[in-house]
């Protein structure tokens, strides 16, 4: 990611709601959400639900497709992925102590394997 893709994702997150979008989507996982349920979980009305959720694909964050009559969003966890480490690139200066509570708070926990 560069300077200005970071700008351009900064300022789409920078909004209550489409920061609530991002993150309920990240929740949502890679299958995404049907932009009904998406407004039905932030109380916004069609309109303004479109508004907020072209602004974030316009920035690359979230991405959209069609599934029969309904449109379905999902987190496009590639630019997300790509915001932090744009942010983190320089951190430590050879001090790895600074970034461990980064890194801590967004380690996953191991995926079990299926049986």
């Amino acid at each position: 990611m560069d300077e200005m893709q970071a700008l351009d994702a900064l300022g789409a997150l920078s909004q209550e709601t489409r920061l609530r979008i991002v993150r309920l989507l990240v929740t949502a996982g890679p299958a995404g959400m049907a932009a009904g349920a998406i407004g039905d979980a932030m109380g916004a009305t069609s309109s303004r639900l479109s508004f907020h959720l072209t602004h974030l694909e316009a920035a690359g964050l979230v991405q959209s497709r069609r599934e029969g009559r309904s449109i379905r969003y999902s987190a496009v966890y590639e630019a997300l992925s790509g915001l932090i480490a744009f942010l983190m690139r320089d951190c430590c200066q050879g001090h790895p102590e600074v970034c461990t509570p980064a890194l801590s708070a967004c380690a996953c926990p191991p995926v079990e394997p299926a049986e």
